[in-house]
């Protein structure tokens, strides 16, 4: 019998090759490139258009500024919270951060850095573009490109039909055969070095604005500008921060950095020379934070790029800033950003909504209000009224009394 076995084998290679080629047909994602000159000189401005997919947020004065992921900025004016009104888009491809000082928007695209006049929302101006300062964030916004080719600023859907031998399987692509996550990935300068000429994100912020100093951070890194003169942004320095760094958040002299392991805290008197003073090590989530008094309020959400299992609000003691210790953990769904006022916490726990939390006593947060009926992301709370965005749009709620919440208006979406 064995011999029998070995002579068919045989026979099937030498007449008939035993081939193992099969047919696959699959859909795949490829990246639209353009050239490099034509993709900077894209930054414009556009007539008003409707929330899509947005992302950041960020206030200054009477004006809401609202990311729409990977596309550009939404220039709402909201001098009547009630009402409204959308004023311009500003195209930015690959814009996924901002911050504003004076009527200077800074923001990335890609891997450039661009700041603009706003003045006129009509008609903007490139003050600076300052190219390839942002390496890491092809990574950090969930995409690969090969830049040699020009930038990828969209991609195609294409069906597939080849053939492959299995016993020599083929990479469907370069790009691994799907097309890879645009993630969410600006801090909330509610205080601290924060002037009325700046204006304040919410806490998943990669962009911040201390006094004269602005800091982007990326995976890796801490990038630092002198905007001295608003319009002329200058690279002054760049601290490595070790990895999965994630979001900023400025508090009085200190910068609070959110990453996937854990939460630094950086001494920031010398706003130029941020200097480490301690690191909270946590289970590998993402990590957004903010800080109010004594008290550190950290996020973490498993899943996503992020991986770990941890869903959970940490509510850190830091009188000692060296020496951060956690008081108590609790369980949440899937929470993204969060946003203090006083003894109102507010957490934007993903599917399950808004969540309103008296935290006079850390030890039992009361819930206050819990809005259940739409997705959330990220929270600017103002002192009276709340600007909270997700994936159903951007909502305005006064929680003058947090036990009432009162919607005031809403932008929704629209695919």
């Amino acid at each position: 019998m064995k011999n029998h076995v070995l002579f068919l084998a045989a026979l099937c290679l030498l007449s008939i090759g035993c081939s193992n080629t099969q047919t696959r047909t699959y859909t795949r994602w490829t990246p639209v490139y353009i050239p490099m000159d034509d993709f900077r000189a894209m930054v414009k401005s556009d007539s008003p258009r409707q929330l899509s997919n947005p992302g950041k947020i960020y206030v200054k004065g009477n004006y809401l500024f609202i990311n729409e992921k990977e596309k550009g900025i939404h220039i709402i004016d909201n001098s009547n919270p009630s009402a409204p009104k959308n004023l311009a888009f500003i195209t930015i491809p690959g814009n996924g951060d901002l911050a504003v000082k004076d009527n200077i928007l800074y923001a990335d695209s890609y891997i450039d850095f661009v700041a603009l006049d706003i003045t006129d929302v009509a008609n903007i101006k490139v003050m600076k573009r300052i190219n390839a300062i942002f390496p890491n964030n092809l990574v950090q916004h969930g995409v690969k490109m090969d830049t040699t080719k020009g930038m990828a600023i969209d991609w195609k859907e294409e069906t597939v039909t080849e053939e492959y031998d299995e016993s020599n399987p083929v990479i469907f692509n370069e790009w691994g055969g799907g097309r890879g996550g645009f993630f969410p990935t600006s801090a909330d300068a509610s205080s601290g070095g924060n002037t009325s000429s700046n204006g304040r994100g919410g806490s998943m912020a990669r962009f911040t604005i201390y006094d004269k100093t602005l800091y982007a951070v990326s995976t890796s890194d801490m990038q630092i500008f002198a905007i001295d003169n608003p319009s002329n942004p200058l690279v002054w320095a760049k601290l490595n921060m070790g990895w999965d760094i994630e979001t900023i958040f400025p508090y009085q002299d200190k910068l609070f950095i959110g990453s996937q392991s854990g939460m630094f805290i950086y001494d920031n008197k010398n706003q130029r020379n941020p200097v480490q003073l301690s690191r909270f090590n946590h289970a590998r989530s993402c990590d957004p934070v903010v800080v109010q008094g004594d008290y550190a309020y950290v996020t973490l959400r498993a899943g996503s790029r992020c991986g770990g299992g941890q869903n959970q609000l940490d509510i850190l003691d830091i009188k000692d800033v060296t020496k951060p210790v956690l008081l108590k953990s609790y369980a949440m769904q899937e929470p993204y950003g969060l946003g203090i006022d006083g003894p109102t916490l507010f957490i934007c726990d993903g599917i399950a909504g808004l969540k309103v939390f008296n935290a006079t006593d850390y030890k039992d947060l009361k819930v206050t209000s819990f809005l259940s009926t739409f997705r959330t992301y990220d929270i600017i709370p103002l002192g009276k009224n709340a600007i909270i965005v997700g994936p159903d749009g951007l909502y305005q709620y006064d929680y003058s009394n947090p036990s009432d919440m009162k919607l005031v208006s809403t932008i929704p979406i629209v695919k």
